[in-house]
């Protein structure tokens, strides 16, 4: 049985390796992970949760089963934060008690009872915590820990005389971990947050038959498909639904990212956790609350915590031999030169001047705090930032795949384009083959109208195309719809319209039965060689014009490719298993010039793995069943969404998901990764560089205790807060 769990508590990456390690322990527990970066613990074992809270309570922090519904308030303010925990007001006492020490003792080298009485009062203060959690450690999981070097360093100092100093070590160190704290919990909330898009209630108006609620407020929980909601202008939608009545514009923003409202009528779909604009809306409910695209993303981005990228795992093996290498050094810089050199152990008149001192403050650059933190932080802020947007990362290790790739795949249609025919020229038959407009233009707003009126009787996609070409412009009303409808198979339709019979025929049918003049003759093939699709319009015999229909290219398509080229992304390659004409045609309005066409699912995994054999990593981006294949074959698989026409399985394949149609989304998905990478970099080079000028530091007789925990502590807010800035930077275009 796995679960999950809230921990409350945790100060640092340290901390969180503790508990895991205390909780891995227990008896039953096959697998456990803790994520400090969003406070989470994983459990996967037959344990109750009154075993598990105790163990949690007993290392010093507690455990709460997830909770639905809005994210706790992050912290306002740091001071504030500090009086809200008694073993942070502890550190601020401290913090009181050790300032005469540091002014008289360390800065003037004045001494008095009376500095090293309140020196040692400091050091209880701050201390205590951490001398309990120390405790904890070595008595539960048998370890040695950042708060058993602390303790065991600070404690030495007083051994040898450097009150004021131990005191100090003590209060920097509780300072530090609380603003550690204090900068995760502001992390946590961010990606908390998420889940607090959705209202927890809903107003019903009609509940499904068979359903035991009645009408009024009921907990979103509670609606299961069939139940009608009220939302009201401004109102955010709790479940996911389709429009029964109302228009309005709603704002999708929270979950695909987009920047503008969305005009919504009777029969669009619409999300929870989105937000209802000046109309209000009758919605009724096709998704259980557990089962929205909102609480799917939300899943999302929680499993993908746990699927750490290659550098985080080393980071992971190089903070567990770092910390027993470095407590080994500051043994032998305590022993050798005194035995084999002659130099002083303990010098009591200047106790810095001792090897024992040396060896004690190496014991604080031990802490591995900010090595190990410097990579989930960055991970789990970039995860957050791409949710925020419409793109869900199913984990750390596609991001990091991503950040190297520069060759994508992209299938045709249903990505590059939206998948459905829609009509893109009106060509009169009065016009000499010219192509008009139906706003502009009388007769093909006439030409546009009779088509319509027979293809409302129609489901055929190109059907669909002309009726909704005809409601754009208003036209679909003019006429009644037609009656006497009768399909010519493979070839077209006729009906009756304002008792005149209407044909809508294939250029092949007209050449046999209509005449029509020789310069549409001439359009309409030139139509058919680049991909186009002429339906050809004919009243009592009269030819009327030709309506042309084509699967048209994403309105973002082309900037995206132009986006991705300029970042570098030089390869891409548009796969299709239309005929080639067609992929030519759709190649040249995107600017892509290797165009595979006439393939297979099959063909398309060929192509994944030459490309790859050819440049390296390989991205692909689909969004069908037929590219699911790909999808799974390619270093890194992008699927378009389920919302915006993809299906269920390329989303399950795939390692990473556009909600929004808008493919812009990829040049934004590339320049996160890279700026990912980056700050892993150097949080990684900042946290390394600082502990070896630590050390060298130590070793010459220039560092002290006090400054290697201010330089730690001080590296660990700088990693964190600078892995924090991918929450909101970079952003997709607007």
């Amino acid at each position: 049985m796995e679960r999950t769990f809230h921990v409350t508590g945790l100060d640092c990456a340290s901390c969180a390796q503790t508990l895991e390690q205390g909780v891995a322990r227990l008896p039953g527990v096959q697998a456990c992970q803790v994520q400090f970066a969003s406070g989470t613990l994983r459990v996967v074992g037959d344990v109750s949760f009154a075993q598990l809270q105790a163990r949690v309570r007993e290392l010093g922090y507690d455990l709460a089963a997830p909770t639905e519904g809005p994210a706790p308030a992050p912290p306002t303010g740091w001071l504030r934060f500090m009086g809200q925990h008694r073993d942070t007001r502890l550190a601020l006492l401290g913090l009181v008690l050790i300032l005469p020490g540091v002014i008289l003792d360390e800065l003037l080298g004045i001494e008095h009872p009376v500095i090293t009485a309140l020196a040692l009062a400091a050091w209880l203060a701050a201390g205590l915590p951490i001398v309990r959690s120390a405790w904890r450690a070595l008595r539960i999981n048998r370890e040695v820990n950042i708060n058993v070097l602390m303790t065991i360093a600070s404690a030495g100092a007083i051994v040898i005389g450097a009150f004021t100093e131990a005191g100090m070590v003590m209060v920097l160190f509780a300072i530090g971990e609380a603003l550690e704290r204090y900068t995760g919990e502001r992390a946590r909330h961010a990606i908390r947050s998420l889940a607090g898009l959705a209202p927890e209630h809903a107003r019903l108006l009609r509940p499904h038959p068979g359903s035991p609620l009645a009408p009024g407020e009921v907990a979103v929980t509670a609606l299961r498909p069939g139940d009608v909601i009220l939302v009201r202008p401004g109102e955010r939608i709790p479940v996911d639904g389709q429009i029964l009545s109302g228009i309005s514009t709603v704002n999708q923003a929270p979950i695909t990212g987009e920047s503008r409202p969305i005009d919504k009528a009777p029969g669009s779909e619409v999300f929870a956790g989105s937000i209802n604009g000046e109309g209000a809306l009758e919605i009724e409910v096709t998704r259980l609350a557990s089962d929205t695209v909102l609480s799917q993303l939300i899943r999302l981005v929680q499993e993908a915590q746990e699927r750490r990228a290659a550098a985080q795992r080393f980071i992971d093996r190089l903070a567990r031999v770092y910390t027993p290498a470095v407590v080994a050094l500051a043994g032998l810089v305590a022993v050798v030169p005194p035995l084999l050199f002659g130099q002083p152990f303990l010098d009591p008149v200047n106790p810095h001047a001792g090897w024992l001192y040396r060896g004690l403050a190496l014991l604080v650059v031990a802490c591995p705090c900010a090595l190990v933190i410097s990579t989930p932080v960055s991970i789990i802020s970039a995860l957050s930032n791409a949710a925020r947007h419409g793109v869900l990362i199913k984990g750390g290790a596609y991001l990091e795949a991503l950040s190297r790739i520069r060759t994508v795949a992209f299938d045709k249609t249903g990505t590059l384009t939206y998948g459905r025919p829609a009509v893109v020229a009106l060509r009169p038959a009065n016009h000499g083959g010219a192509d008009g407009t139906a706003q502009h233009c009388t007769d093909c707003a006439e030409l546009l109208a009779l088509a319509s009126a027979v293809e409302q009787q129609s489901e055929h996609p190109l059907a669909r195309a002309v009726v909704d070409e005809a409601t754009r412009y208003g036209l679909h009303r003019r006429y009644p719809p037609a009656t006497a409808v009768t399909a010519l198979p493979g070839r077209g339709v006729i009906g009756r319209v304002a008792d005149r019979e209407v044909v809508i025929g294939s250029h092949a049918y007209f050449d046999e039965h209509v005449p029509h003049p020789e310069e549409h003759c001439a359009a309409a093939e030139r139509d058919t060689r680049s991909g186009y699709t002429p339906l050809m319009v004919a009243a009592e015999g009269q030819y009327l014009g030709t309506i042309t229909v084509a699967d048209t290219v994403r309105a973002t398509g082309q900037e995206a490719l132009q986006m991705l080229k300029a970042m570098g992304v030089s390869t891409l390659v548009m796969l299709s298993g239309d005929d080639a004409a067609v992929g030519a045609r759709v190649g040249r309005q995107l600017g892509v010039t290797d165009v595979r066409a006439e393939l297979l699912p099959a063909d398309k995994v060929a192509v994944i793995q030459s490309l790859r054999a050819r440049h390296g990593s390989v991205a692909m981006v689909g969004d069908g069943i037929n590219d699911a294949p790909a999808l799974a074959t390619a270093d890194v698989g992008i699927a378009i969404g389920a919302a915006f026409g993809g299906t269920a399985q390329a989303m399950e394949t795939a390692d990473i998901t556009l909600m929004s149609d808008d493919l812009r989304r990829l040049p934004f998905l590339f320049a996160l990764a890279r700026a990912t990478m980056r700050t892993i970099q150097v949080n990684v080079a900042l946290s390394i560089g600082l502990k070896l000028l630590f050390v060298a530091l130590v070793l010459s007789g220039l560092g002290t205790m006090w400054m290697a925990v201010a330089a730690d502590m001080g590296t660990s807010l700088l990693v964190t807060l600078n892995g924090m800035r991918l929450l909101t930077t970079p952003r997709p275009p607007d």
